[in-house]
């Protein structure tokens, strides 16, 4: 009996320490996304990272169009997809080209509320753009250990995350880039991006 509630106990931390692992999560979230699709905001932008369009949904799907991938004679994978094939809800969207962010409902856009109250065309050159948002913005920033900077194609910011632990996968899409922010999911998709260390932005 001992040897069996010891085990249970070490059944209970081993899964403990894995749900709080960014690798465990985005295995989850991949085989959530397959069953019933995760709940997202998708966001596209032009090359001047204006909002093209945003979508909310609970069941949200992205996966590449297998049919535009480029395979060699034996079936194998040469270049991926660029086109994808996205579901919201049952309803079907197909999109490539311009820049796409989508990411977890729960994770806060600090580029979005930054720009609520600083014209972003009047900031001052010669502070770098990214230290004085996060100098700025220290009540979203205070306490992260990361921050993600999302640029469009021609390097203008369009979003910025914070968190503790941020990790980054490869996907099935080509040029985007999956990542786990403190547990929530964010995909990037054709944007430049930078992870820095929140003490390299502060105070400088």
């Amino acid at each position: 009996m001992k040897k069996k509630i010891a085990l249970l106990a070490m059944l209970v931390a081993v899964t403990t320490v894995l749900a709080s692992c960014n690798a465990f999560k985005w295995f989850i979230g991949n085989v959530k996304e397959e069953l019933v699709g995760r709940e997202l905001i998708l966001q596209t932008y032009d090359e001047e990272s204006q909002l093209i369009d945003s979508v909310t949904g609970k069941s949200i799907s992205i996966e590449a169009d297998d049919k535009f991938a480029i395979k060699d004679d034996e079936g194998g994978t040469i270049s991926k997809s660029a086109v994808l094939n996205i579901t919201v809800g049952g309803n079907q969207m197909l999109h490539v080209g311009s820049s796409m962010i989508a990411y977890d409902t729960e994770l806060e856009d600090i580029f979005a509320e930054y720009s609520k109250t600083v014209d972003i065309d009047k900031v001052n050159r010669s502070v770098p753009f990214v230290n004085r948002m996060v100098n700025d913005m220290k009540n979203f920033t205070t306490g992260a250990d990361k921050i993600v900077l999302i640029r469009s194609q021609s390097g203008k910011p369009l979003a910025t995350f914070a968190g503790n632990k941020v990790s980054y996968y490869s996907t099935d899409i080509e040029k985007a880039t999956g990542l786990m922010i403190d547990g929530k999911y964010l995909l990037i998709y054709r944007c430049d991006y930078t992870i820095y260390d929140t003490k390299l932005l502060l105070n400088s």
